[in-house]
This record gives C-alpha cells, structure tokens and sequence, in this order.
C-alpha cells in the first residue's frame, strides 16, 4: 500500500502536498495512550499532567482498530449505535462491516479505488465507510443535501466506480448517472428501485466474515470534499491513521469522551465534524452514538436528547441559538444526563453561550476546526472556558498568525491562523497548485483570520474573504454579528461590506428578528444605537436590512458570498 501512495505522488494525482512520512506529536507530550490492537485504561490518565499522544503502528487499518478492537474488549453486546430502525450492538456493527466490505469487493472494488457514498445518518453509513477501508478502499462521503451538478462533478472528479445513495437521495442523481465514465454502480440503501441493486439484498448475500487487509498508517484511509465555496468542490485526502489521531487528541483529551457515554451531533456523519462526534470518537471508547436521519431542529434535536439521555451534545451555533429561541425548551425538555456540550463550524457568540449555560446548566465547548485538520483544533476546554473566544490549542497541535509574508503578527493583531498537527490532510486531490498552497511543509493555512489576547486566548476574527477593511482599519463581521445577536430582538445577524455613494466600504447586517418583533426603520436605528454602545462606532452598520432567513451550508455556516452579490 506504501508503494501505491508512492505511485499516487509521483504521478501528480496526489496535489504535490504533504509526503506521506509520520509527524510525530511535540517531544514534551510524553503519555502514549495507544499501541498495535490495545488501548490503555483512558479512566487512570491523568490528561492534565500527561497530554495525549498517539504513536500508530505503521502496519494500520482504521476499520480494524475502531471496529474489531471494541469485540476484543468485549463489547460485542453493547449498544454502538441507535438509528431511526432501532439498537445495533458493536457485535451487529462487525458484522454489518464485514458484509458491506464483502459486498464491495463482490462489485470489483479493490484497494486503493474510491467508493462515493451519499447515505443519511444510519448504521448504513459506518458500515460502509468501515467496509470500504478494511478491504483497502477509500470511501468518499459527501454533502447529501447538493444538486445533480455537484454530485456529477463529484463523481467524475473522484472517479469513484460504486456509488451507494441513500433512497431518498437518489432522484438528485438519476439525471447524471447515464454519462459517468467511470461509474459501474448503483447501490440503494432503503427500499430500493428495480434500476438499481439493492443495498439490504446484497448485504445480506455477503459473507459476514472478512480481514482487514495490510493497510499503512499513512496510506490514503478516506476522502472528504471541501465546501467549494470559493470554487469547486476540493477532494481532501486524508490518512489511515487521522480518524484515531483525532479520537484521542480532541475526543478523548479535550472532551473526555468516556465508554458509559451517549452522544447525540446535530451535524451529520459526512462532515468532517460529525465523522468525529459521532462515529470515530464514541467508536474509538466504546460509547453510544445516536444518528439521526431527518434535518436537525430544535425539536428533533430535544426529543433525541430526551429520548435517549445523552451526555455529550454536538451543535452549531445558529442551531444553540435557534434552541434558546424557543422559550419552552429546557433542561427537561432533553436530557437530564446531558454532561458536555460542542459546538464548532462558526464562532459562538458569547451571549449564546452565557444564555446556555443560565438556561441548561451545561458549558459549550466552543472550538474550531476544518475539512483539511478532520476535526477540532483550537477549543475552549473543560475547566478553561473564556467565551468570546475559541480557547487554546489542542494538546497536539500548534498554531500560530501569520500576515501576507507568512511572518508572525504580534499578540493584539490580526493574522491568518495556520496550524501544525498529526490529522492534517495529505493533499488536495489532483489539485497540485491549491495542495502547495493551503499543505506548506508541516505547516496548514486555514483561510481563518484571528488575534490572541495578552493570556494567549484566540480571538475569532472571520474569515479572510469576509474581513471589512473601514477607514483603513480591519473590521470583523463576527465582532459586528456578535453584538446584534446581543440584542433581545434579535434571533441570527450576518454583517458583509457595502459601499456607500463615495466607493467606500461599510459594514451591512442582515438580520433575522425573533417572533414578534417587527422589522420597522424603529427597530433598525434601536440595533444601530445597541452596536454603537458597544463597539469603536466605525464598526456599526451602516445599513440593516431585515430577512425571514439566512443562507447557510449544511453544516449551519452563514453563507456570507451569498448576500454579497
């Protein structure tokens, strides 16, 4: 397999990114929690004297690790996840992945070829991404809420020869199934058309025994798409060994995920947040997950945390604050045992967290995190929360701001974050000229731009398209968004450039009100004054237009190029 990703970038398809040689964690980290097919007790680590560290084997396949290793401590009756079709144990879970794998090898899939899977939250989609990898495959998960245009794009780019597609999701395909060069299969998971196979058959068909074949830790293990919100859809490739770096780094010694846990993530399992929340971080302890298959509302999201009393809790802040909208949802209405709560893919605004924590009597982690780093890098952590920031590194990574020449900006100024760590992406698939640009030696840009405060604490500033320049002084939109959100009247704000009669720059919000409030140029002046009391008066918006709702990715960021054209 290290040969294969020898052939893969010499042959330019791997983006000229990183060389696939292990990046050890720093040398003060000392405690290793992980060895070849054994985990150490994680309840007797003292994480605050001894910071994580993985050191994988380099003889590693991901699927044998996060699935086999769970029957060999014996949780093959254990509860690993429930779905909208009920309770699968760890042992249902191996099974189901051995019999995927089979099925996908029954198709001609063979290691090293690309598997694109579009499947809503079910045990469908651990079995098939876990089957993939153990036969040495690489699984692509992707957005399921794209057009016809993007998943033909998708296809076509990763060349991927089986696709399997959630029922409900398969109209968004048919148009562009019939000119695909490379695709020889349909696969439905659910009730299945006549035109295509069926997923439940030919699972059942397989045989239930499988072995992981000889996979490298820094072999390519699985892909994910970026957003392509600034272009197409970028293909990040990312290790055998990321799924486990970033289950111990974050998931274990940031949040303390623990065996007796039941978690519940409002972000679904092809992002690369939900891939951790809810499938390799319980997996990787022995927890609980709970998925979930329709859209997350706030009452979906509380009847799951109710019904099943979960412990740690994964969100997004439009979906905290949609939440606290509602004013009779509370502790009650969810989960009693409900112990840590995440949230990440924007900023949090420090009035949304501090409303939390009075309402629900549970802290937000806030952290951010990216596509190319897999998960959370940079968090607020238990017993170190500042909100209003995102907190300190993780135990594991570096991070640092660099201006335009990639110099370091002094504490109080604004840089581009840039970040250093064992779960960064190897490449941009195909994509050389992005991969040298965003992959610099140990180094990742992440496009967030942020200050440090005088005790090191990261200060969201936005994103580096999103930055207003005002009278010649950096203005942040999140900085802008945070103080209206402040504001009893309001429910979401999102803040972009505008030029005024002079072509000069100036800061716009739209807003969306909370029921009952209304959108009058009474209520706009009020939030005008409300920003002016509590920021340098440069930065209030010189317009406020009123909406009934925001664009936003699947994974709740405000889409802020959108209301800019």
């Amino acid at each position: 397999m290290g040969a294969r990703l020898d052939r893969l970038r010499d042959s330019g398809q791997g983006g000229g990114g990183l060389a696939p040689q292990a990046r050890p964690l720093e040398s003060d980290i000392k405690q290793t929690i992980y060895e070849e097919n054994a985990m150490a007790d994680l309840a007797t680590v003292d994480w605050a004297a001894a910071p994580p560290q993985v050191t994988v084997p380099e003889d590693y396949n991901a699927s044998a690790d996060f699935i086999d290793r769970n029957l060999q401590a014996g949780r093959g009756n254990k509860v690993a996840i429930v779905d909208d079709t009920g309770s699968h144990t760890y042992a249902d879970l191996a099974v189901r992945v051995n019999k995927a794998g089979n099925m996908l090898r029954s198709l001609g899939v063979t290691a090293g070829d690309r598997v694109l899977i579009c499947l809503l939250d079910s045990i469908d989609f651990p079995a098939t991404f876990f089957g993939a990898i153990k036969i040495g495959a690489v699984p692509v998960p992707v957005n399921t809420l794209l057009t016809p245009k993007d998943y033909d794009y998708m296809l076509r780019d990763s060349e991927a020869g089986v696709l399997v597609v959630s029922d409900a999701l398969r109209p968004s395909f048919e148009p562009i199934l019939n000119d695909q060069p490379h695709l020889k299969m349909v696969v439905v998971s659910g009730e299945g058309v006549a035109a295509h196979a069926s997923f439940a058959t030919l699972v059942d068909e397989a045989s239930n025994e499988l072995d992981a074949v000889p996979t490298e830790a820094d072999d390519p293990g699985f892909w994910l798409y970026s957003s392509g919100s600034t272009g197409a859809p970028k293909g990040v490739v990312h290790r055998q060994s990321d799924l486990i770096n970033t289950a111990v780094l974050y998931g274990v010694g940031v949040l303390g995920i623990r065996e007796d846990d039941v978690v519940f993530s409002a972000a679904k399992l092809f992002f690369a947040y939900g891939l951790g929340n809810a499938m390799s971080f319980p997996l990787f302890v022995g927890a609980t997950t709970v998925l979930m298959a329709e859209r997350p509302t706030p009452q979906s999201v509380m009847k799951r945390l109710n019904d099943h009393q979960a412990t740690i809790f994964y969100g997004v802040p439009t979906l905290f604050g949609a939440i606290l909208a509602d004013e009779g949802l509370d502790r009650s209405s969810g989960s009693e045992r409900l112990r840590a709560c995440v949230s990440a893919g924007e900023a949090l605004p420090e009035d949304i967290a501090n409303r939390w924590v009075a309402r629900f009597g549970v802290d937000i982690l806030d952290g951010i995190g990216s596509t190319e780093l897999l998960h959370i890098f940079l968090s607020n952590q238990p017993g170190d929360i500042r909100y209003g920031t995102t907190g300190k590194a993780v135990p594991g990574y570096r991070l640092k701001l660099v201006d335009e020449d990639d110099n370091e900006v002094a504490a109080g100024e604004i840089g581009e974050l840039v970040v250093s760590g064992p779960s960064s992406a190897m490449s941009y698939w195909n994509n050389p000229e992005k991969s040298s640009y965003t992959f610099t030696g140990e180094w990742t840009r992440t496009g967030d731009k942020y200050t440090t405060d005088t005790d090191g604490y990261y200060i969201y500033s936005g994103r580096s398209d999103d930055m207003l320049k005002v009278g010649g002084i950096w203005v942040s939109p999140f900085e802008v968004e945070s103080a209206l959100v402040a504001h009893d009247a309001v429910l979401e704000a999102a803040v972009v450039g505008e030029t005024d009669a002079d072509d000069l720059v100036k800061p716009k919000a739209f807003i969306v009100l909370n029921q009952g409030v209304e959108p009058t140029e009474t209520t706009a002046a009020e939030l005008q004054a409300f920003v002016k009391q509590r920021l340098a008066p440069y930065k209030y918006p010189r317009w406020v237009e009123f909406a009934s709702d925001l664009p936003k990715t699947a994974t709740g960021k405000i889409q802020r190029f959108k209301l800019r054209q």
